[in-house]
């Protein structure tokens, strides 16, 4: 038994699938510049040949490869050689570059995990993040560069080096939410 399928109209101009080129669409072959023949135009009096300027042929073809495809229009314009000076004008001195001194480093901006070293050194105790980052902004050290939440940053911050330098970080974690600073012995 075989299925019966609804009747659809043909479509007809109004839209097309990707990738089909309308059918009334004529194809246009466009003829290669190797095709038509140029002809140079012939020297003025006083002046040289483009024979005499130009290089043969044969180097004029390695030099320059042929253009992939060209106009009409483009196709019978003849192609003008530019004269070449006979002494090339000698190049201008380069420019010699004097050696500046070492530059004096700028002055580094102190980073919240440094500035709450100081913090904690000078307050001798433990301290919360949020905490640190209020006694840093009072005595200057370091303020936010703006963040919404500058105490979450420092927070993530002392964890990271906590895993990640273990034994060797400047922070050990006293209870929840306070950070001491690592006695060295």
């Amino acid at each position: 038994m075989a299925k019966k399928q609804s009747p659809r109209p043909q479509r007809s101009g109004g839209k097309r699938k990707k990738g089909r080129k309308p059918a009334d669409a004529p194809e246009v072959q466009v003829p290669a510049a190797t095709e038509l023949p140029v002809q140079p135009e012939a020297p003025a009096a006083g002046e040289t040949s483009p024979e005499d300027v130009a290089p043969p042929e044969a180097e004029q073809l390695t030099a320059e490869p042929p253009a992939p495809e060209a106009t009409p229009a483009e196709a019978m314009t003849p192609v003008e050689v530019a004269p070449e000076a006979e002494a090339p004008a000698p190049a201008a001195p380069a420019k010699t570059k004097a050696k500046k001194g070492p530059k004096e480093p700028k002055a580094k901006k102190t980073s919240a995990l440094d500035a709450a070293a100081q913090v904690l050194a000078e307050a001798g105790e433990a301290m919360t993040t949020q905490a640190m980052i209020e006694a840093m902004a009072a005595k200057g050290y370091w303020t936010s560069p703006g963040g919404q939440t500058p105490s979450a940053t420092l927070y993530s911050a002392i964890l990271r080096e906590l895993s990640t330098k273990g034994g060797q970080a400047r922070f050990v974690k006293t209870e929840r939410g306070k950070f001491g600073l690592r006695s060295r012995q």
